[in-house]
C-alpha cells in the first residue's frame, strides 16, 4: 500500500453503518432528497449519506426523520415500506374494524400453534 497509511485506518475511513430504510421510507413518502433534508433540518449530502450508510446517527435524528415520514423511528431501522407481503403493510392499510380481526386472528394462531 502506498499511502503509507495503516490498514486499519483505511477500514475505518471506509466503515459503513447499519442498513436503515430511511430511503426507503422517503421514496414510499413520494418526498424528495432536498424535501425530506428540509423538513429536518439537514443538508441533502448529510442525509444521503444516512440513507446510504456512510454516516452514523443520533437517536434525535432519526426521530426527527420518522416524525417527518409519519412512522416510529423502529420502523426506519426494521421495516421495508415497499414489501407487500410485509404484516406491517397490511396493518397499514387494515381499517380499525379489520385491525382488530388481525389481532384475533394472530392470537388464534399463536395460542392454537396452526399455521405450521
Amino acid at each position: 500500500m502506498d499511502s503509507g497509511r495503516p490498514v486499519a485506518m483505511l477500514r475505518c475511513m471506509k466503515r459503513a453503518f447499519n442498513k436503515t430504510y430511511i430511503r426507503k421510507w422517503r421514496k414510499h413518502r413520494n418526498l424528495t432528497l432536498e424535501q425530506l433534508a428540509s423538513r429536518v433540518d439537514m443538508t441533502p449530502s448529510h442525509l444521503s449519506m444516512l440513507e446510504t450508510g456512510k454516516r452514523g446517527y443520533a437517536q434525535e435524528t432519526l426521530e426527527a426523520i420518522a416524525e417527518a415520514l409519519q412512522t416510529d423511528a423502529g420502523s426506519l431501522l426494521m421495516r421495508d415500506p415497499t414489501d407487500p407481503e410485509g404484516i406491517w403493510s397490511v396493518w397499514e392499510n387494515a381499517l380499525p374494524g379489520q385491525r382488530r380481526t388481525i389481532v384475533e386472528v394472530a392470537k388464534t394462531i399463536v395460542k392454537t400453534g396452526t399455521g405450521n
